[in-house]
């Protein structure tokens, strides 16, 4: 049965950020005007504001084309067309590496969508979302893991994304090739990289300022843009180099047997791994479907873009080993070798379309993820406008991720890592959303401090704890040697690692629907779905602690609402 609760709405006044909270005096001091000014609109007590709060009829505008867009976007980037690189550097044949990249990329593709529907269905986070699994306050937890490794996301793309920036340079200027290193060797970076790598983080601050219901014109663009790059690369490189008379075409697996089936689970939990946070996220951009059903075209856009986009890599790497005695795995160093005029015409227009694939990428996977969760913690101070911002600064100077790319072991090692506690998280959400609730929250309460999803005083769902602590804890031995070489455990516990995603996945989503079948949380377990009334959306703000009834809600508000 539903719980008989009451609500009370209390209006919002226009506009984006108000200065609200205190009362101004001509004396007021300036912090206490400092204070006022950077409040987001909200009284004293709010915890939520617009941004957090479900999103209103007018800021759906994702169609079924934009969700394509979005991952033709998002592949097609350096970082898509050097994946099957890795693979094949331990040990797998380009066929096998491509085939890798493909399964990987159906299976997180599946979990992308499948979580992403509480996002179309509800209209909110996944900071609000994960209230209802893990309790209103231990939900904190897991939003700061998936802030964190959102941060760090977004330094290792802006790296990329310098790298792009260098391109061009060296297009227009051949002489910024011999700029002069005044940094010292243990910077990791150059002076001439630092350079690039600061213009790049400047020109896309003004994309931060773009509302995500509005972007979807820059994802357009790059769906244009990059496939017609990407073929044009991989056209080049068959007429001048061909594809059937270098070494790279015809080597086979440099691994066997055994051990070539567990390189393989490596690999699909690297190129999984890539995707694990916005497995968990995807309701932060799945809210702004017209429709449910709108968010089922990335089941097919994520895996089918992945693979084709590797593959060029893969015919690209053939085609400089025959054209420059060496295999280039990464796209800007491929064209960096077109010095005569036209090539480096060439060269800057295909550098400025992997510009603006990284900056997207950088923003729409990244940033706008970070900043959701920081404007959760912090719903008075910070949007995700505002957390955008802070996220830009964290990650691309107080991180330096030019330390954390040093090599593509390393690489692998961070992109595959942190899954560990990733997976466990979305198991859990997954199964509260499907096996345990049978897709029925009440919206309310997800806002409600002292709500059902609550669960106890501490606002922790031991259940979702005990769930996730199984999902990750028997992963931990097999990943330490991956922070610390001189750590070795037994071969088992590394190849339970290697297959870490669907553990952890599978055991937490198991595990916490048991729990929830043999101690229910009754209180929680709804007949049907309570949602929001597209009409309290259009001129209410959702606020923890209202009193109204809420099957009468939009008839006692809709006549007192005012249009934002």
């Amino acid at each position: 049965m539903v719980k008989d609760v009451s609500y009370e709405i209390q209006e919002m006044s226009p506009g984006d950020v108000t200065a609200t909270g205190f009362e101004s005096s001509p004396s007021g001091g300036f912090w206490s005007r400092l204070h006022q000014r950077i409040l987001i609109e909200g009284g004293e007590e709010r915890r939520s504001n617009a941004d957090m709060d479900p999103v209103p009829p007018e800021k759906r505008t994702w169609s079924a084309m934009d969700y394509i867009t979005y991952w033709i976007s998002d592949n097609f980037s350096p970082s898509g067309w050097r994946k099957a690189a890795s693979l094949m550097q331990i040990g797998m044949s380009w066929k096998l590496a491509l085939i890798n990249v493909a399964v990987s990329e159906i299976i997180i593709a599946i979990v992308v969508t499948v979580n992403g529907v509480v996002g179309a269905q509800y209209r909110i986070p996944f900071s609000v979302q994960s209230r209802a699994a893990f309790g209103y306050y231990f939900s904190y937890l897991m939003i700061a893991m998936r802030m964190i490794v959102g941060i760090f996301w977004y330094g290792t793309s802006t790296y990329t994304g310098a790298e792009c920036v260098r391109s061009m340079i060296y297009a227009i200027w051949p002489s910024f090739h011999n700029v002069k290193n005044r940094l010292p060797e243990n910077a990791n970076i150059t002076t001439q990289f630092m350079v690039a790598y600061f213009i790049y983080w400047l020109s896309i601050l003004p994309l931060h300022y773009i509302h995500i219901s509005k972007i979807r014109f820059l994802f357009t663009l790059k769906a244009i843009t990059l496939p017609i790059i990407g073929f044009g690369i991989m056209g080049w490189t068959i007429k001048n180099a061909g594809v059937g008379n270098n070494s790279l075409w015809t080597a086979g697996n440099t691994v066997h047997g055994t051990a070539l089936r567990w390189v393989f689970m490596q690999g699909m939990y690297s190129n999984i791994g890539g995707w694990a946070t916005l497995a968990i996220n995807s309701p932060d951009f799945t809210r702004y479907s017209k429709r449910v059903r709108n968010t089922y075209t990335m089941a097919l856009a994520l895996p089918f873009t992945a693979t084709l986009i590797a593959f060029f890599g893969v015919v690209g790497a053939g085609g400089s080993k025959v054209l420059w005695g060496s295999i280039l795995w990464d796209p800007l160093l491929f064209i960096d070798n077109w010095t005569s005029r036209g090539g480096r015409a060439a060269a800057f227009f295909c550098a400025l379309g992997f510009y603006l694939s990284q900056a997207c990428s950088n923003i729409s996977a990244n940033s706008i993820s970070a900043a959701n969760d920081l404007n959760c913690m912090f719903p008075r101070y910070i949007n995700i406008r505002r957390g955008q911002f802070i996220v830009s600064i964290l990650g691309a100077w107080a991180l330096t991720p030019w330390n954390i790319l040093t090599s593509a072991t390393s690489f692998l090692s961070f992109m595959s890592g942190y899954t560990v506690w990733l997976a466990p998280i979305c198991g859990i959400l997954v199964s509260d959303y499907y096996l345990v609730h049978n897709r029925n929250y009440n919206i309310w309460e997800l806002y409600d401090l002292n709500g059902i999803y609550r669960y106890n005083k501490y606002g922790i769902n031991w259940r979702a704890a005990a769930a996730f602590t199984i999902g990750w804890v028997p992963l931990l031995p097999g990943f330490l040697p991956k922070v610390n070489s001189s750590i070795h455990v037994i071969e088992g516990m590394m190849n339970l690692y290697y297959c870490g995603y669907f553990y952890g996945f599978g055991s937490s989503m198991l595990t916490y629907w048991i729990f929830c079948k043999l101690w229910p949380a009754k209180e929680t377990m709804l007949d049907y779905p309570v949602y929001v009334d597209d009409e309290v959306l259009t001129g209410r703000d959702v606020e923890e602690g209202a009193v109204a009834d809420s099957e009468s809600l939009g008839e006692k508000t809709g006549s007192e609402s005012d249009k934002m």
